[in-house]
């Protein structure tokens, strides 16, 4: 089996930051990655996957790609021909962001079978944590070795798709609370506990300072909180 793990990376988005992937293609291994100065997380996750196709475009088999970056996926096997049919104009009669970089990887996509994954991020998926790795590496100006070689001699268990399902499910579930609305924001500074109706009010209290705080759904877990913070 051919796989591919990918994954960007950017500090401040935009900001600096790098892409990485690591390819396994028959019994050998390859990392790839480069940094830029000044880009986005979804930039560098399609540039991952772009790179990752040039390496791999002459497989006999099914490259499976795992990545957890949604745009990448959805573009790659929805928008792309909603684009393509409009001229590479979205809905809205704008430029395709990254146009360049999705009309490469619409051309790759001819080339070799793929069959997509998208896994959650940072939930123990052993190819993706490495391409992570060496994107953040990049991303940080951090010197990167990237490995060229026989599997037998790569350290890592890269065909091992497992991953933390109990962790893949509690960060789902955090991304769905921060998507929901906020009855208030509770924050403790030295011991005072205040309530906030919005979380700039809230990250103006706390930011820079030694402080607790969370965000509270409903009267009731706003109480909850504060008593946890000793209010």
């Amino acid at each position: 089996m051919n796989l591919i793990f990918t994954d960007g990376a950017a500090k401040g988005n935009p900001g600096p930051g790098g892409y990485g992937a690591v390819l396994l293609l028959g019994d050998t291994v390859t990392e790839i990655g480069e940094g830029k100065s000044e880009t986005t997380n979804n930039e560098m996750e399609l540039k991952a996957v772009v790179e990752a196709l040039k390496e791999g475009r002459e497989a006999e088999e099914t490259l499976h790609i795992y990545t957890d970056s949604k745009y990448v996926v959805e573009g790659a096997t929805g928008w792309v021909f909603g684009w393509i049919k409009n001229g590479w104009k979205t809905k809205n009669d704008t430029d395709v962001l990254h146009k360049e970089l999705w009309q490469e990887l619409f051309d790759l996509q001819k080339q070799v079978e793929i069959e997509w994954h998208k896994v959650p991020g940072h939930v123990g998926l052993i190819g993706n944590e490495r391409a992570d790795t060496i994107a953040s590496d990049f991303g940080d100006k951090k010197p990167v070795e990237l490995f060229a070689g026989p599997r037998s001699a790569y350290q890592h268990k890269i065909e091992n798709v497992e991953y933390d399902k109990e962790k893949a499910a509690a960060r789902s579930e955090a991304r769905k609370r921060s998507n929901m609305k906020a009855f208030s924001y509770v924050s403790e500074v030295d011991g005072v506990i205040e309530t906030h109706a919005t979380w700039l009010e809230c990250e103006a209290r706390v930011k820079g300072k030694k402080a607790r705080f969370k965000k509270a759904l409903t009267a009731e877990e706003e109480s909850e909180i504060r008593a946890e913070f000793g209010g």
